[in-house]
């Protein structure tokens, strides 16, 4: 919404000014995270595609935000945002 504000049309003898206000659209899911399987040990991929490029998101496992780790890898590639969760093991799920 850096475009927001008044804007002025200056002839040298005569001005004009107009507000100009932004409507911020909110991100969507344009795929949503789908199940998946892994095996123990194993590595897991978990991915979504959003609205708005280059968004960041929050990911969370039991309402817990997940920050990057060894275990966690988080990454944001355009429009599509992945959680890699490397050493899967069973209380992970």
């Amino acid at each position: 919404a850096q475009d927001a504000g008044d804007y002025t049309c200056d002839s040298g003898d005569q001005q004009t000014t107009a507000s100009l206000q932004v409507k911020v659209l909110p991100v969507l899911f344009n795929k949503e995270l789908r199940n998946v399987e892994a095996e123990e040990g194993g590595t897991a991929v978990l991915h979504c595609e959003i609205s708005r490029p280059d968004t960041p998101v929050e990911w969370r496992k039991g309402g817990v935000v997940i920050q990057p780790s060894d275990k966690y890898e988080l990454k944001l590639k355009g429009s599509v945002a992945e959680l890699i969760i490397h050493g899967v093991e069973p209380e992970d799920c």
